[in-house]
């Protein structure tokens, strides 16, 4: 993996164009209000739980401080902004935004959608946009689901804050734990300690992780789904309207110049910044996400397949492309 996209996800789409995607940055026409998408970010320099006693304080139950916050509303810009957004946010809250975009900029629909072939009828409570928000829901609450399972039936993960306690003790001789040697090797370690005092991994909140398992990561999950339905009902190919990118300060848009940038591209962009957004708080490992992204695409790929047998409509199937590239019809 090359330094500049170490940051970036897997998915076709995601090293085009600036990190961060469109439909993060775009207003909202949500409804009569549209909704300008500055958040509050978090206050720059600061990081938690670098200290062992603040660090042992926290995995036993103690109360934690106040996060800190820019009082400036600013346009997302980078990771640790990316941090903040998926610190407050609701399930499936990017991917609503995202569809409101998309209606909102007159996007059209997937060529698999039946009433696209029709002179004298368009679809509503199937295959319009209320089937849309529906759908986008249903999966997000299944996929949570699924994520679940995996968590406390499979895998029981333990997060990365936990490991770098263990990491710590190990280095400062208080314990004895099997980590391997090229992580003992590492330079990031020092810089870590120059910075700390501990070779703990410093976290975005200072409450640290979720009190369950680490694999796969929740975002992530529903992320997959939502992104995988938005590809099923919207043309993949189309170009986004009007893209912009964010000032380095983040109080400002402006116009992106640099090649174009579709709408498939930019949703599975957007997966990524959400689920990676989560890694780089410190409260989950990069295969959370990326494995989280596929499971969520398999649930909501699932749940289509079974809607797809329901229709009255004469219709062939969602169609869209997987995280892997792969073309399908569900």
């Amino acid at each position: 993996m090359k330094p500049e996209s170490l940051f970036r996800g897997t998915t076709p789409g995601d090293l085009a164009g600036p990190y961060i995607s469109q439909f993060l940055w775009h207003d909202v026409p949500y409804g009569a209000t549209p909704i300008v998408q500055r958040i509050g970010t978090a206050t720059p320099g600061i990081d938690y739980m670098s200290s062992f006693d603040n660090w042992l304080a926290i995995q036993n139950g103690a109360m934690s401080m106040r996060n800190g916050r820019d009082p400036t509303p600013r346009f997302i810009r980078n990771s640790r902004d990316l941090t903040r957004y998926v610190h407050q946010d609701f399930t499936y809250q990017a991917f609503l935004n995202a569809c409101l975009i998309l209606l909102g900029t007159n996007a059209p629909f997937d060529g698999s959608n039946p009433y696209k072939r029709s002179t004298t009828q368009s679809g509503f409570s199937t295959f319009g946009a209320p089937h849309a928000f529906d759908l986008l829901a249903k999966v997000a609450n299944y996929s949570l689901k699924a994520a679940w399972y995996q968590k406390w039936y499979l895998h029981r993960r333990l997060r990365p804050e936990e490991f770098g306690g263990a990491l710590n003790n190990r280095i400062m001789k208080t314990a004895d734990y099997p980590i391997h040697a090229d992580l003992l090797g590492s330079p990031a370690l020092e810089i870590i300690l120059s910075r700390s005092g501990t070779y703990l991994l410093p976290q975005a909140y200072s409450e640290g992780y979720p009190t369950h398992p680490s694999y796969p990561a929740g975002h992530a999950v529903i992320a997959g789904a939502c992104s995988t339905v938005l590809k099923a009902f919207f043309d993949e190919s189309f170009d986004i309207h009007r893209p912009v990118e964010a000032s380095a300060d983040g109080l400002s848009l402006a116009p992106y110049r640099g090649s174009d940038l579709t709408v498939g591209g930019e949703l599975n962009k957007l997966a990524s910044n959400i689920a990676i957004g989560r890694n780089a708080a410190g409260v989950h490992w990069r295969s959370d996400a990326i494995e989280g992204l596929r499971l969520g695409e398999a649930v909501a790929i699932s749940i289509m397949n079974d809607e797809g047998k329901c229709f009255s409509e004469n219709f062939e199937g969602f169609a869209l492309t997987k995280f892997d590239g792969t073309r399908i019809i569900v």
